[in-house]
């Protein structure tokens, strides 16, 4: 009797094993519907999950509304606190366009250095083999823009136009790898420091500000502005912040390495400068025979 009953397990193991795998075997082919112990396998499952993650998703969700809004609460006071500041500025800016105004009358001054005609472009193409070197832009002669204008997008310069034709013109951007595209550029601080932006580092993604004074000390996150002594471009125009600062090899000057303001490798809408004040002359043609085309 025990050997009967002992082969009889062996019998039901033995059936158990090819069962389960006749089961795998079923449920490893390619079907389209589960068998229905799978189905009511997902269904228990999924009904449990259904359960559990329920409330853990509202207890989720709660605890995250409270975050986003603690978060929203200290970003609201700081836009109010931006927004007082912004206030008064605008009121200072006000005040000083006016005296400005009246200054200018007294001293029968037409124009400054800062006054510019703004023409606003569209990029209509651009090079993906010198993508960092030129835009085409949907404004030419005819719309009053004219080689050596400033081009700017809302955050800063990003080069000046080089050739037009009625309805298009072309802009060499401030990476392009033409050592003639220079700008006369000042850096802004309790005392100016004046140099020219002349070169672009494509592994740092840095504009390089050469001619520094060797003796004076700048820091990270000065900002850097269009001098308007070049000739061409109008002043105050903004470039960018200063990264990093070296002495050239003989210790005669600094090179300062600026982070663009503007997003150059991505322009949809443009700003031309048109310049009011005219000069006759480049400050930049002073400086080196071959600065012919900077601006």
């Amino acid at each position: 009797m025990p050997q009967f009953f002992l082969n009889k397990r062996l019998i039901i193991l033995l059936i158990s094993i090819i069962v389960l795998v006749a089961l795998v075997g079923f449920s490893l082919r390619d079907r389209e519907n589960a068998s229905w112990p799978e189905q009511f396998v997902k269904d228990v499952v999924g009904f449990g999950e259904n359960i559990v993650a329920k409330p853990t998703s509202f207890v989720s969700g709660v605890f995250g509304g409270v975050a986003d809004l603690k978060n929203t609460y200290t970003e609201n006071q700081h836009l109010k606190e931006r927004l007082e500041e912004l206030a008064q500025l605008e009121s200072e800016v006000a005040d000083l366009k006016k005296e400005n105004k009246d200054l200018k009358e007294n001293l029968d001054i037409a124009d400054s250095l800062r006054d510019y005609d703004p023409v606003n472009a569209s990029v209509i193409s651009r090079n993906p083999t010198n993508w960092n070197d030129q835009i085409e832009i949907d404004k030419g002669s005819s719309d009053g823009v004219k080689p050596d204008m400033a081009v700017t997008t809302p955050n800063g310069l990003i080069g000046k136009v080089t050739t037009t034709g009625a309805k298009s013109a072309t802009v060499e951007l401030l990476t392009s790898s033409d050592v003639k595209n220079r700008v006369s550029a000042k850096v802004q601080g309790s005392e100016n420091a004046y140099g020219i932006i002349n070169g672009y580092d494509s592994d740092t993604k840095l504009l390089e500000l050469k001619q520094l004074p060797y003796d004076m000390k700048f820091k990270k996150g000065q900002k850097v502005v269009t001098s308007g002594l070049g000739g061409k471009f109008p002043a105050g125009i903004f470039i960018g912040t200063i990264e990093k600062v070296e002495t050239d090899k003989m210790g005669l000057s600094q090179t300062a390495y600026i982070k663009s303001g503007a997003d150059i490798y991505d322009l949809n809408h443009v700003t031309v400068l048109k310049r009011s004040a005219e000069t006759g002359t480049s400050a930049d043609d002073t400086t080196s025979s071959d600065t012919t085309g900077g601006e």
